[in-house]
């Protein structure tokens, strides 16, 4: 398999002020280096440098499937893309 993967990358943001509430999630697609293909995930409040979590896939297909799983969910939760 290429590394060479269509990177398509999502930023969110979700912002409350009547709760305190400012925060980044990240998303994309990443190649590695033994042919599987990585989403990363990145969130936390705006202002630090929060946290990041990796979860490895065989093929293209099921990481875009967690991918977009993933926006769905952040959509559904009240981030909208900054």
């Amino acid at each position: 398999m290429p590394n060479t993967i269509p990177s398509p990358a999502y930023r969110f943001r979700r912002i409350d002020a009547t709760r305190n509430m400012a925060r980044f999630y990240m998303l994309s697609l990443e190649p590695t280096l033994f042919g599987e293909v990585a989403v990363l995930r990145h969130w936390g409040r705006i202002g630090t440098s929060g946290r990041q979590a990796l979860s490895l896939h065989a093929t293209l297909a099921e990481a875009e499937a967690m991918f977009a799983r993933q926006v769905a969910r952040r959509r559904r939760r009240g981030y909208v893309e900054a």
